[in-house]
């Protein structure tokens, strides 16, 4: 059969995508990225060290992130992205756009990282005060929200897992569950941490819910690599993606908690972090250790739900 009339297949624009070598969710990336985009991942080498401010230091060094880019350049990205949260905020401000700086350089294509992607989306929004949810540990908790202060976004609420590891694994139930202890008092919009974590298919369900703009680590990434080579990122009803889901339910304002004030995992009212040292409400997921490998995926819920919570997204 002559195939010849296919003529080969279509143009693609390239976006390069910097992970660290336990990034697990490279079919998630893909789901945002329309049919003439390709990706071109590649990751850091692996080092012995569980998820923490540590490991987010050397998953972020520059002689890292050089080896890395040059790899990708080979394929002739239009941009290159350096998809990780805390290796993109360990170090401020300052830190995240040296990174981008050395990319560029090493390189020669233009360059950006999450962090500042997020920063990016919040400006897109008009977003000036966030809910914050990680699977983290609380200093690199922590550490997020001192970077959001330097970018000038106020934390109004948080709440984080205490997670080392696995964080792949966690089930969207578990994510929701955070969402809705961490959005207290009056937020702009929901921030979800970590392009470890899962998000794609609950984003809709929680701006429905909550009525307010939900971010996630990956989708701000792809939005900004996409927006970048003049490209658009593709989802199902997200406000970061679509103006008009920004005037329909998540752009409304005043909502409270089923039965009014905040959710914690006992019902009772949110207390603040670090022993009082921290204004910002917060409540603290701490479940059982991550599964070792060959046990079932996921994390046990690590709370039982909140007071009346309203109906749970479909995902």
């Amino acid at each position: 059969m002559d195939v010849s009339f296919l003529g080969g297949p279509q143009p693609q624009l390239g976006v390069g995508v910097v992970a660290p070598f336990d990034f697990a969710l490279d079919r998630e990336l893909w789901r945002w990225v329309p049919d003439d985009v390709s990706l071109h991942l590649t990751r850091t080498p692996f080092v012995p060290v569980e998820v923490s401010l540590d490991l987010a230091r050397l998953v972020s060094e520059h002689e890292t992130l050089d080896a890395a880019v040059q790899a990708l350049c080979a394929v002739s990205p239009q941009v290159i992205c350096y998809a990780c949260t805390s290796g993109s905020f360990v170090g401020g401000l300052a830190g995240e756009r040296a990174m981008c700086a050395a990319m560029a350089q090493a390189g020669d294509v233009p360059s950006l990282t999450t962090s500042g992607a997020l920063l990016e989306a919040l400006r897109e929004i008009d977003a000036r005060r966030i809910a914050v949810v990680t699977p983290y540990t609380k200093s690199v908790t922590d550490s997020l929200e001192d970077y959001l202060g330097e970018g000038g976004i106020t934390v109004t609420g948080r709440a984080y897992l205490g997670l080392t590891r696995h964080i792949w694994k966690v089930p969207y139930r578990d994510v929701v569950d955070m969402a809705r202890a961490a959005v207290v008092g009056s937020a702009d919009a929901l921030f979800i941490s970590c392009t470890n974590l899962p998000t794609y298919d609950v984003i809709p369900q929680l701006e429905a819910e909550l009525r307010m703009p939900v971010l996630s680590a990956n989708q701000v990434t792809m939005w900004a690599a996409l927006r970048a080579i003049g490209a658009r990122a593709v989802g199902p009803y997200q406000a970061l993606l679509d103006p008009v889901a920004r005037r329909g339910p998540a752009a409304m304002t005043g909502w409270e908690p089923p039965g009014g004030g905040p959710l914690t995992p006992g019902g009772g009212p949110l207390s603040p972090g670090g022993g009082g040292s921290r204004a910002t409400p917060e409540a603290a997921f701490a479940g059982p250790p991550a599964l070792p490998d060959g046990e079932p995926d996921g994390v046990e819920p690590p709370l039982a739900p909140p007071e009346d919570p309203g109906p749970l997204p479909s995902v």
